[in-house]
């Protein structure tokens, strides 16, 4: 049986730029090992939930790994508290936050503090939200985790909670059950609303809306935040929830879904709680540093440090999505390169093509037009072992389409690629 390296890039799918002559960052970009790869193997387009949906990612991966989300979807909540290493109980209710930067008015300035705060000051606001925010009735954890992003979790003292809510972050909405990203929204603090009359349900909004306005007060005074004004930066004075979870996912483990052992190499707490939830094990990997060369060498290494170990391994590489957040082609087509000169000209060079089958793919579009999340098709290529190449010549949205993988659906994908691993 041959190895199985599945590699994602975060958000890469994108559509054509004006300020790219037309293109895609994908097609902009140069990125000679990923096209080699696409020579070497079969491509396609991949809709990583369904046409339609703009998914999150959480929804995605769980897709892409196999799991249809419409069937063991429980909410993003539980799968960042888990990957965040917090105590989560079913009845319990956990939440994704952003620091955001709001006015007076409650309207939202930017949703990411600017992308400025750092891991250090997140902490340190956190710290004051644990032992500021009183909820009556509850207990709140509040945990940062990188950047601007963070966890928070509720216990009820007398009771369960209901995840059937609506989100205090206007840019997301659940649709389905699933958190589905939204453009062109009123950018402004949502009241978080309950979805039912059931009384656990009323009592969750009201202590989601309870946490919202005492988190700001605490927020807005803290001295991270006088500083920050005083540097010129946004400060981070308000928590946008979404994506509520009740209850704990409860996927089947991915080794008796396939027959392979899995580990996962990736730095955000969703993808990690997920990997957790389906029993893989989580490769240990630091967060990025900003020297890219580095970062990168690290974690190409790792992942074929731990081929060595297991029969698959899942990489989830960050790096396009953001600045398709920030609507900054340029940026992102660099983002792409990046990866292609230090992760995967490492993976090219080392990994024996013989004996592992490799995807790359993505798990949702980002296009910089949008700066959100959009249903569009992504590009996929499997190459490796016997594979007997289509005629495609690069990994981009457009030549994919051509390709003799056709389009496909993400939880098509494990049981695809697996078709080659056990030849």
């Amino acid at each position: 049986m041959r190895k199985l390296l599945y590699i994602v890039l975060d958000g890469a799918g994108d559509r054509p730029n004006p300020q790219l002559e037309g293109k895609t960052p994908l097609q902009y970009a140069h990125k000679p090992n990923i096209d080699d790869l696409a020579k070497a193997g079969i491509t396609g387009l991949v809709y990583t939930v369904g046409k339609g949906v703009a998914p999150e990612s959480d929804v995605a991966v769980l897709s892409i790994l196999g799991y249809d989300p419409f069937k063991h979807h429980t909410g993003r909540g539980a799968l960042e508290a888990l990957g965040a290493g917090l105590e989560f109980k079913d009845g319990w209710l956990a939440l994704r936050c952003n620091f955001a930067t709001i006015d007076k008015d409650l309207r939202i300035i930017d949703r990411r503090c600017g992308r400025t705060l750092t891991t250090r000051e997140a902490a340190e606001l956190a710290k004051a939200i644990n032992e500021e925010v009183k909820l009556e009735g509850a207990e709140v954890t509040f945990r940062s985790t990188i950047g601007h992003r963070g966890v928070l979790v509720i216990r009820r003292l007398d009771g369960s909670l209901s995840s059937n809510i609506t989100n205090t972050d206007p840019a997301y909405e659940k649709v389905g059950g699933l958190g589905v990203a939204k453009a062109g929204v009123n950018m402004k603090i949502a009241e978080c609303k309950p979805l039912d009359d059931k009384e656990e349900t009323i009592m969750a909004a009201k202590l989601v809306n309870d946490f919202t306005f005492k988190a700001i007060e605490a927020l807005d005074k803290h001295p991270v935040n006088d500083e920050r004004r005083r540097k010129g930066l946004l400060p981070a004075n308000a928590l946008l929830c979404r994506d509520a979870s009740h209850e704990r996912p409860k996927l089947k483990p991915i080794n008796e879904l396939y027959g392979i052992k899995m580990a996962c190499l990736a730095e955000m707490p969703v993808e990690r709680g997920i990997a957790i939830a389906a029993g893989m094990e989580i490769v240990p990997i630091p967060p990025m540093t900003g020297n890219l060369e580095v970062d990168y060498k690290l974690r190409a290494e790792s992942a074929l440090e731990a081929l060595l170990k297991y029969d698959g391994v899942y990489v989830h590489l960050k790096g396009p999505d953001e600045p398709g957040h920030d609507g900054d082609p340029i940026r992102k087509a660099k983002s792409i390169e990046d990866i292609d000169k230090y992760f995967f000209n490492i993976i090219v060079e080392e990994l024996d093509p013989e004996e592992t089958i490799i995807i790359v793919t993505s798990d949702h579009a980002t296009p910089c037009t949008l700066k959100a999340h959009s249903d569009d098709p992504v590009p996929i290529l499997i190459a490796g072992g016997d594979i007997e190449p289509d005629e495609v010549e690069s990994f981009d949205e457009e030549a994919c389409r051509n390709g003799a993988i056709g389009i496909i659906k993400g939880v098509e994908i494990m049981p695809k690629a697996l078709q080659y691993v056990k030849q």
